[in-house]
């Protein structure tokens, strides 16, 4: 695992990556959040594991990430993702992250995305776009998420004909609350994807 300081474009960011054969995991994260998260649930170290890519980055939007300068722009964070990702990879995004991994998966190839309650994710230049939307997606909430109503949620998972996974007893960054689960579920996604 390799943990750096790199140039995107025009921002300094941190990359924690892990560089395997096959697609990549790229890793974007909530606002309040950093790269940091992923380590800390146990998630890069089973990807590790089990020989699978990975990139998580801390994005120009975050709120304590360690990229500068910082900006809120979606078109920033979008060319950072861009700088990051490859066509057949799966962009994994939690609330903010979710998001900009919606913004750029309708505009640019993905292997598919995992989604964590994206915000604003029925925001109406994206709902325009995703009757185009040709890739798989797993979305996971939490039962107790006080920022993201299930029934949105529930309407952008048949908007993208997607499985949503509600975790009990899980808020917002369900991730964080059921690590265990949310590692076997993304393990899972990429697996029937791609081994």
């Amino acid at each position: 695992m390799i943990d750096e300081k790199k140039r995107i474009g025009k921002f300094d960011c941190r990359v924690i990556s892990s560089k395997k054969a096959g697609p990549a995991m790229i890793f974007l994260h909530g606002y309040m959040f950093t790269s940091e998260i992923w380590d800390q649930i146990g998630m890069l170290a089973a990807l590790e594991e089990k020989d699978i890519s990975f990139t998580a980055l801390d994005m120009p939007y975050g709120h304590h990430s360690d990229c500068e300068p910082k900006s809120p722009a979606p078109e920033d964070n979008i060319d950072v993702v861009k700088e990051m990702a490859g066509q057949n990879d799966i962009l994994v995004g939690a609330s903010m992250g979710g998001n900009i991994a919606l913004h750029y998966a309708v505009d640019h190839p993905v292997g598919g995305l995992v989604l964590i309650a994206p915000v604003r994710s029925l925001s109406e230049d994206l709902v325009n776009k995703y009757k185009d939307a040709n890739f798989p997606v797993l979305i996971i909430y939490g039962e107790n998420d006080a920022i993201v109503p299930k029934n949105e949620m529930e309407a952008l998972s048949g908007k993208l004909n997607a499985p949503l996974h509600v975790y009990e007893n899980a808020g917002h960054p369900a991730y964080q609350d059921l690590p265990d689960r949310f590692i076997s579920d993304v393990v899972a996604f990429y697996q029937k994807l791609f081994k």
